[in-house]
């Protein structure tokens, strides 16, 4: 941060910790607002304005990205040929059993 403090160029002290000479404090007085040559303040509309910008643009950015995430896929596929899935294991049995062949649960339909 700049404190407004001129040092004036010499050698550096010996001691550490030692003290740098100082010319004096330089600068407006305290609590007086500056700004730039030729610089104007950002205007309160402007202000607000870049800050409703940047909302909307988060906004279509989550959008965005909610959007393009695939579809949740069945981990079966869409034709089973004649076969039942069992609902507990996911083993392919045969359309007349009642039972699965591999775990023993009870098949629908």
């Amino acid at each position: 941060m700049l404190t407004g403090i001129i040092v004036q160029p010499g050698p550096l002290p010996d001691q550490a910790g030692g003290a740098y000479p100082v010319a004096g404090e330089t600068g407006p007085p305290r609590g007086q607002r500056t700004g730039f040559a030729g610089v104007t303040m950002m205007d309160q509309l402007l202000l607000l304005a870049l800050a409703v910008a940047a909302l909307v643009g988060i906004l279509a950015s989550l959008s965005i990205l909610r959007r393009d995430r695939p579809g949740q896929e069945s981990p079966f596929a869409a034709s089973t040929e004649g076969e039942k899935r069992c609902p507990n294991c996911g083993m392919g049995n045969l359309w007349t059993d009642a039972r699965c062949v591999s775990c023993g649960a009870d098949l629908p339909g």
